[in-house]
């Protein structure tokens, strides 16, 4: 800083032609001014001006070493203007990560309207169904749908969410529709896994929760087969409304056992703490908890 300082110094006395008038502009006594020369000078191990009671010249030295000092003046003010610019307008590349079935339906068709409103922002998106360390990944925001946020990381909550059984009509019809949880067991319940075990379905019954272990002929580990296959007419399916919200409003799917819906794991966008947040990231959020909480936007007419 005392560098900088005297380099700033020598600019200002160059410019208003003595020690007096640049200790004026600046508030200071023209001693302190007088000091901070000496030890540029001294720093330097050259004579940088000439000084008379009268005036102020710069020597040979004094007027190469201006020039140099006028320019990383005047770029480290463009840097100080950019950066400040920076932190009002959203710029730079923002990496995000998504689980992969939520990620293609709710994520990545947003992006091409936020870089639309946001023209200096690139983004790379990483979907994957893993829970990612955001800070070991150098990913800027991460998209989770869990009951709480990570306590480690900020989060901001994007949605409710919650999980329901759907059937297609034509299961329903030729099945019957059940409106007990002890129904379940007649039925065939698609369910995720990778060998026919899970961990069962998750309800409320008399205000208490209940986890009821289902069966059926058919198991998958990614849930977009399980909606291909209810919307097939294959069996139950115990899905999140994120997934299915469109088909319930168009009829493909049918929702059962509505009244046993147990609150399901919410949707967040986690970052890691920052003392300053980069608009990029703080811009993104709001776009999506924003797109969220339109009408229309998990069950589109």
């Amino acid at each position: 800083m005392a560098q900088f300082k005297q380099i700033s110094t020598f600019v200002d006395v160059a410019a208003h032609g003595s020690l007096s008038a640049a200790a004026r502009a600046e508030g200071v006594a023209p001693a302190i001014i007088g000091r901070r020369l000496n030890a540029l000078e001294q720093r330097l191990g050259v004579k940088l001006l000439r000084r008379t009671t009268r005036k102020i010249t710069l020597t040979n030295e004094g007027e190469a070493f201006l020039d140099d000092c006028q320019r990383i003046l005047a770029d480290l003010q463009n840097a100080e203007l950019s950066a400040s610019e920076r932190a009002t307008r959203a710029s730079g590349h923002l990496v995000v990560s998504a689980p992969a079935g939520f990620g293609r339906r709710h994520v990545a068709p947003l992006i091409p309207a936020f870089l639309a409103a946001h023209p200096e922002v690139t983004v790379t998106l990483s979907l994957d169904d893993r829970v990612v360390n955001l800070a070991g990944e150098g990913v800027d925001v991460g998209i989770r749908i869990a009951a709480h946020a990570d306590p480690s990381l900020i989060g901001v909550k994007l949605a409710d969410n919650r999980r329901v059984v759907v059937a297609a009509p034509s299961y329903l019809t030729a099945k019957g529709r059940p409106t007990r949880l002890e129904d379940l067991a007649l039925h065939n319940c698609l369910t995720m896994g990778n060998d026919g075990s899970q961990r069962g379905w998750s309800f409320r019954q008399n205000s208490r929760p209940v986890l009821v272990k289902v069966s059926g002929t058919m198991c998958c580990n990614d849930g977009s087969v399980l909606h291909d296959w209810a919307l097939a007419g294959k069996g139950l399916a115990w899905r999140s409304l994120w997934e299915v919200g469109a088909e319930l409003q168009s009829g493909e799917l049918v929702a059962v056992l509505d009244q046993f819906a147990a609150p399901g794991d919410d949707i967040y966008a986690v970052y890691a703490q920052r003392q300053y947040l980069p608009v990029r990231i703080r811009a993104f959020v709001d776009f999506l908890r924003q797109h969220y909480a339109r009408a229309g936007h998990w069950s589109p007419t």
